[in-house]
């Protein structure tokens, strides 16, 4: 059923949905409890990055989540309920936040598709406690949104979260209910709205010499033994003449990068953290899972006979397919630990506009008693964002790097109450401060035996490069 504004008496006199609330609220009083109503409705067909930036509002938890390539898209507004924590246990806190909310979820949905679930969205640092004080983002939070609009195709789902309790008003929650989705399916002609207006930006480069002394000081602690390989990363300070677009931009990274996943998760603090990641940590469908080993790059080409080189040698490369293989390796094994049965594919090339990886896709099947969040909190940080073995190069990564990480390099996703779930690495990425007007960019590049400082130097480049297209 799709909800249009001809509909308007369904939710007048819609009995169905108004004695669900009745009901639901009887008991609730008489238990003296409180339970959140989930309420599905297949609506027009809008865009959520349109809704995202009508709704979102700063000082409210949003996310924004698409994968142009799969047409699948996620807006979601305000929280119902919501969770930070930090510290080692942060994965297992957050499994029991959303467990103990399951249990508080009663849906009313009148849409039955695959992307119609409630949604609880998770954004985790790279470590699990913040050495910088003013950092803006949690090392863990989970939310469940109020309003959820996601598009499968041209399929379009409107989810509404309300809290049940004995003060819930009923007409005016239907009321709410009824303006919100008037206003989202007036949206279904709208495109997202685009300013001509160019800042100019002023760039704290990072010191070319500083980063190269580190590489090479990196590379000495790997003749040693201290570690095979480390992933160092550098950020790039921007200001801007005029305020941030974060819609803007978040339109620019879907069209510049439709292979990869574009993300936003704000604080309610005016901070968003934003990228487009061509890596998946976890995604889970079905109890199948695919996750991505994705290590070893290289430029593209200017013409087809250059690229076509470059893959080669890409595809060719000791030193890359040597790093490539530490993922593989690591992944495969904490699968394995896990009892899930990896199936690993032949490494390929993963093509972007402006930069090339080596890839191998890995597959297996999940128990049902294994949690999205247990193998999250496994695979989490791979080679490919830390290196090996992670612990040592985590902690030698704090001592080389003088920014806080962050969400940077970090899984951020979404599980839904069936347990399937998506997460990404928050990689290509940036920290914008719309009020501040200023951006903090990342990138890093993994060091192994054979890295050139020049080189990886040059990689970071390439990448911060390609996201600061999308903010002009």
């Amino acid at each position: 059923m799709t909800v249009s504004p001809c509909s308007a008496e369904f939710f007048v006199y819609n009995k169905e949905l108004y004695q669900f609330l009745v009901k639901k609220r009887a008991y609730c009083i008489k238990n003296n409890c409180t339970q959140i109503a989930s309420i599905g409705l297949e609506i027009d067909s809008v865009d959520p990055l349109v809704v995202f930036q009508k709704l979102a509002a700063s000082n409210k938890l949003n996310f924004y989540w698409e994968n142009p390539s799969k047409q699948e898209a996620i807006a979601a507004i305000d929280a119902v309920t919501k969770f930070h924590i930090e510290g080692k246990e942060r994965f297992i806190q957050a499994q029991k936040f959303i467990k103990y909310n399951l249990g508080k979820i009663i849906n009313f949905c009148y849409a039955n598709h695959s992307f119609s679930q409630p949604l609880f969205f998770c954004s985790f640092s790279f470590f699990d406690t913040n050495l910088q004080e003013n950092y803006p983002f949690f090392p863990a939070t989970v939310f469940l949104p109020k309003w959820q609009v996601t598009r499968k195709d041209e399929c379009c789902i409107l989810r509404a979260n309300f809290q049940i309790n004995a003060d819930l008003d009923i007409e005016e929650t239907l009321k709410i209910l009824w303006q919100k989705i008037t206003f989202i399916n007036r949206l279904k002609y709208d495109v997202v709205h685009l300013d001509n207006s160019q800042p100019q930006f002023i760039k704290n480069s990072i010191t070319k010499s500083s980063y190269q002394l580190s590489v090479l000081s990196a590379l000495e602690d790997i003749r040693k033994g201290t570690y095979s390989k480390i992933v160092l990363a550098d950020a790039l300070n921007i200001q801007s003449s005029t305020p941030l677009n974060l819609f803007k931009s978040l339109n620019n990274l879907r069209q510049l990068h439709p292979n990869c996943c574009v993300f936003s998760t704000s604080n309610g603090k005016g901070q968003n953290f934003i990228g487009a990641s061509p890596e998946t940590l976890i995604a889970i469908r079905n109890q199948k899972l695919s996750t991505d080993a994705l290590a070893g790059s290289a430029a593209r080409g200017k013409t087809p006979g250059e690229d076509a080189k470059k893959a080669n040698l890409l595809l060719n490369s000791q030193k890359e397919r040597h790093e490539h293989s530490l993922v593989i390796d690591f992944i495969t094994q904490k699968l394995l630990s896990l009892g899930l049965l990896p199936q690993v594919s032949a490494p390929r090339l993963r093509q972007l506009s402006n930069i090339q990886h080596l890839w191998t896709p890995i597959i297996a099947k999940v128990p049902r008693n294994v949690h999205p969040l247990q193998i999250v909190s496994q695979l989490h940080p791979t080679p490919a964002v830390a290196g090996v073995a992670p612990e040592v190069a985590c902690q030698e990564i704090r001592r080389y790097e003088s920014f806080e990480r962050g969400l940077y390099a970090a899984p951020l996703g979404w599980i839904d109450t069936e347990g399937n779930c998506e997460f990404v690495v928050g990689i290509r990425s940036a920290l914008i401060d719309t009020s501040t007007k200023s951006c903090l960019l990342y990138a890093g590049a993994g060091i192994v035996p054979g890295s050139d400082p020049q080189k990886e130097f040059a990689e970071i480049q390439l990448k911060l490069q390609a996201l600061l297209k999308a903010l002009t």
